[in-house]
């Protein structure tokens, strides 16, 4: 198979593709992932107007918690209760993003009811995960038609110790990994880093940077000697930049989180790896300074 990325060394952003408008989670204990979301320093700012789904933020981060009982078709909830179950990507035309990937054989989301309300078109990610394209951020807020605010004025939230959002974790199959860098590649305009450049303190995989330089996407293949254990193809974890990492980790750890801390996982400056919470939700801290628009 080319390699579309040796072929195309100077990164290219076709969609126009501005960073993640909102995460998504499904769940089926939002009450137990709201809580642990506060911890992590998110505020509850909406409620949705029809459904069972929750708008959380902090700073620039939209993370959205839905419960409806549509967004559990296709998981299986009981092996674990919260799923990450899409990414938002914000672009530079919504419509214009979906027909260049779908002719390039991204596959269609079917019509459904989703977190919004509003008709965001949308391809199939890992697993059942979807990746939506969302084109109003600028004059127009999608939240704004769907939620009911917590509060009566509108209000932006701070980010803890800068926190924004750094990326994804990503398993894949070990047959499949090419033709997921090729999906994010081909399709996305991502790039693959130079073997042996890697952020935090999970070295692992291959990671693939956005064409706006903003966020990652790291694709993790199942370690040697477990060949016998069961792998999906799914969205791990979530991955949060910040700074300074020590002082993210203490400011989070007096909101009662709590943080691995033996080998291979240990805190340092370059990263800090949470608890798995209950549910099936952790995230990972990352050293980085938020480039500036």
């Amino acid at each position: 198979m080319m390699n579309t990325i040796e072929n195309n060394p100077v990164p290219t952003n076709p969609l126009g593709i501005d960073g993640i408008e909102f995460i998504e989670y499904a769940t089926t204990e939002p009450l137990a992932l709201g809580a642990v979301l506060e911890r992590m320093g998110f505020e509850q700012v909406g409620r949705h107007r029809s459904r069972e789904v929750v708008l959380y933020t902090q700073g620039e981060m939209n993370v959205i918690v839905n419960a409806d009982a549509t967004a559990w078709a296709g998981f299986d909830h009981e092996v674990q209760a919260t799923s990450l179950s899409a990414i938002a990507l914000r672009v530079r035309d919504a419509n214009e993003a979906y027909r260049r990937v779908t002719e390039l054989g991204a596959w269609a989301i079917p019509t459904r009811a989703g977190a919004m309300e509003l008709n965001i078109p949308g391809v199939h990610g890992c697993g059942d995960s979807i990746i939506y394209f969302v084109d109003r951020y600028r004059d127009f807020s999608i939240y704004d038609v769907d939620f009911k605010p917590a509060s009566q004025e509108r209000r932006q939230t701070s980010a803890l110790a800068g926190l924004h959002f750094f990326g994804l974790v990503q398993a894949v199959q070990p047959d499949r990994l090419r033709e997921w860098i090729d999906f994010y590649s081909t399709l996305m305009g991502f790039s693959v880093l130079p073997e042996g450049q890697f952020f935090g303190i999970l070295p692992k995989g291959s990671l693939l940077v956005s064409p706006c330089r903003q966020f990652y996407i790291q694709l993790v293949e199942p370690p040697a000697g477990t060949e016998d254990i069961h792998w999906e193809e799914e969205l791990l974890r979530l991955g949060l930049g910040t700074p300074d990492v020590l002082q993210a980790v203490r400011q989070l750890q007096e909101r009662g989180v709590v943080f691995v801390d033996r080998a291979p996982t240990q805190i340092s400056e370059r990263g800090a790896l949470t608890q798995l919470y209950k549910g099936g939700v952790s995230f990972e801290l990352v050293r980085s300074q938020k480039e500036k628009k």
